[in-house]
């Protein structure tokens, strides 16, 4: 089995990092390694895996509490004591405890009874209702979609209870002939510490206790159905990479009357061709003539909320940043509306006309330096 790298190492923070670093690193990590975008590396699955793996550890108080302590042997309860434990037996409630189960590790029952004694006869546990797991399934958003919201539509297969039998599995419905409706059998085994008494479950009937004597030809006797349908949700604004929106019972199907699991939708956010988006703060690059840095000038700037003019001071060097208030994410999923941030980029032209030539020419016969060019030419003089 191959080794795993440390979880800090995957999202590439530091073990001091806040919860908002590690959330900002996932989302990178995200976009950077999602399979979708790297169809020509046979392991981006598993890139793609570990560091969902890692997040989920470390976004987790306990679990990376946990890890930090133990490291891996902690994830697997195995890091607080030598027997695999992970804890004390403070707060263990033994009112869902099958002991049957134990008895089923050592001799293959249910721990129906030991030496004739009874006493351990635990829950049947496949008569007890039990939830479905949730189910995961990830969405790709283009850049504008996750920024205004949008409503979309998908087919998802969704196993329901079968209309034809109401989910029971088939018609007329009787006690179980095997076990007489109790669900389990008990049967006799010899040891080497003597006779034992094990209870299991009964093969016929499942642990149900009832058998129908007509099985439901619709669901052939499974009492559900695989039907597709077609869900429709709304994405409010805002969503990034890496944000989830549950739909609830739309997982896997329960058993034994339990109700469904729910499933969770995992967004994965397309980037733009001139926006840089960080959490909810939107980054443009704007480029600048060298007359426009020089004189300043009013500019015409895009937004994600269209078309803004700004004014660009004298003197705007490649680097500097301007903000403006208000027009980054307005994110209704956190309820929190970013900044903009322009970053400026000033141009040098590669070809001169000859007027422009002669225009420099008369340009540079004229002092213009800085305070900065001035330093910098005394430092030259006193290296020389």
């Amino acid at each position: 089995m191959a080794t795993k790298r440390d979880y800090y190492e995957v999202l590439g923070v530091s073990k001091s990092a806040s919860d908002a670093e590690i959330k900002s690193a996932y989302r990178k990590k995200a976009k950077q390694l999602h399979p979708d975008l790297n169809k020509d590396d046979p392991h981006a699955e598993e890139k793609f895996k570990e560091a969902q793996e890692a997040y989920a550890v470390l976004s987790d108080e306990n679990k990376r509490r946990m890890y930090d302590q133990f490291g891996h042997e902690g994830m697997s309860g195995r890091g607080a004591n030598p027997y695999g434990y992970g804890g004390s037996y403070t707060n263990f409630d033994a009112s869902d405890f099958d002991f049957g189960d134990i008895f089923d590790s050592i001799f293959g029952g249910s721990g129906g009874g030991f030496g004739g004694f009874s006493g351990f006869g635990g829950k049947t546990s496949s008569k007890r209702a039990t939830r479905g797991s949730d189910v995961l399934m990830r969405m790709n958003l283009d850049f504008e979609e996750a920024i205004y919201g949008c409503e979309k539509k998908f087919n998802l297969d969704v196993i329901e209870d079968c209309d034809e039998c109401h989910g029971h599995g088939g018609f007329d419905r009787e006690d179980c002939a095997t076990c007489h409706g109790t669900g389990s059998v008990t049967t006799q085994q010899q040891t080497i510490l003597g006779a034992f008494m094990s209870r299991s479950t009964c093969p016929k009937c499942n642990g149900l206790g009832k058998t129908y004597k007509r099985k439901c030809s619709e669901c052939s006797g499974k009492g559900k159905v695989k039907v597709k349908k077609k869900i429709t949700i709304n994405i409010p604004e805002g969503i990034n990479t890496g944000d989830r929106q549950r739909i609830s019972g739309k997982g896997n199907p329960g058993t034994n009357g339990g109700e469904s699991g729910d499933l969770y939708i995992e967004f994965i956010v397309s980037e733009h061709d001139y926006f840089i988006r960080e959490n909810d703060d939107i980054y443009l690059e704007v480029p600048l003539t060298i007359t426009e840095s020089i004189l300043g000038c009013k500019k015409e700037i895009p937004t994600i909320y269209g078309n803004v003019k700004i004014n660009i001071s004298p003197g705007t060097n490649s680097g500097d940043k301007q903000r403006i208030k208000g027009k980054g994410v307005d994110n209704k999923y956190r309820r929190h509306k970013g900044d903009m941030y322009l970053i400026f980029k000033v141009y040098t032209p590669k070809s001169l006309s000859r007027e422009q030539k002669v225009l420099i020419e008369k340009l540079s016969q004229t002092p213009l330096e800085t305070e900065e060019i001035k330093k910098f030419n005394r430092f030259t003089e006193k290296n020389g």
